[in-house]
């Protein structure tokens, strides 16, 4: 019974989208997610710090556990588990166990626009993924990930570029560079 309502509710996009803000709007409030745009997308049962920023489009899986003063951009993808955790403890005070020795201040975690960051990845708080960067699924993300490089493995390193060329590059970066805009098919995440 349920799965048809779903179906019904997906084949018409105008009632699919209106239940879809809802949700999200729920969810905003219920997260306390005051700094992401309207078209911000995530899944039920996300855990997000506050202070989480999202740019247009931007899409965060199931399971996710993101920690505070994260940022990311238009057109992000996150799998399902992705984590941005850690940089938050001191741990080389002499004398004093991790658990009593404070907290440095907690530096910002950037995702560039157009990023995809697989699922099951962790982010260490504090690196930036750059534009159009993409992580491999199951990656430990340590060191800061430059624009359009594919990243991978624990440490996550570089496999390749994105783009095979300089022009096809040039003519991403001329898109990202319009207005956010939705593309192509009508996209149905999950959550």
């Amino acid at each position: 019974m349920l799965g048809t309502i779903k179906r019904t509710l997906r084949s018409n996009k105008a009632i699919y989208l209106f239940a879809r803000n809802a949700r999200m709007a729920y969810r905003r409030r219920r997260l306390g997610l005051r700094e992401v745009d309207p078209t911000f997308y995530c899944a039920a049962d996300v855990r997000i710090a506050p202070g989480f920023e999202a740019g247009a489009y931007s899409f965060v899986s199931r399971g996710a556990i993101i920690g505070p003063r994260v940022k990311l951009g238009r057109y992000v993808m996150f799998g399902p588990r992705v984590m941005i955790v850690g940089d938050d403890h001191v741990f080389d005070k002499a004398g004093v166990p991790t658990i009593f020795a404070g907290r440095p201040e907690l530096r910002p975690t950037v995702i560039g626009d157009d990023a995809w960051v697989g699922a099951g990845c962790v982010i260490m708080a504090g690196v930036t993924i750059g534009t159009g960067a993409i992580v491999a699924a199951g990656a430990v993300v340590t060191k800061d990930i430059p624009p359009y490089e594919i990243h991978g493995g624990v440490p996550a390193k570089k496999i390749r570029d994105r783009f095979a060329s300089e022009d096809e590059r040039a003519a991403h970066e001329a898109m990202l560079a319009e207005p956010a805009r939705e593309f192509g098919a009508f996209c149905t995440p999950m959550g």
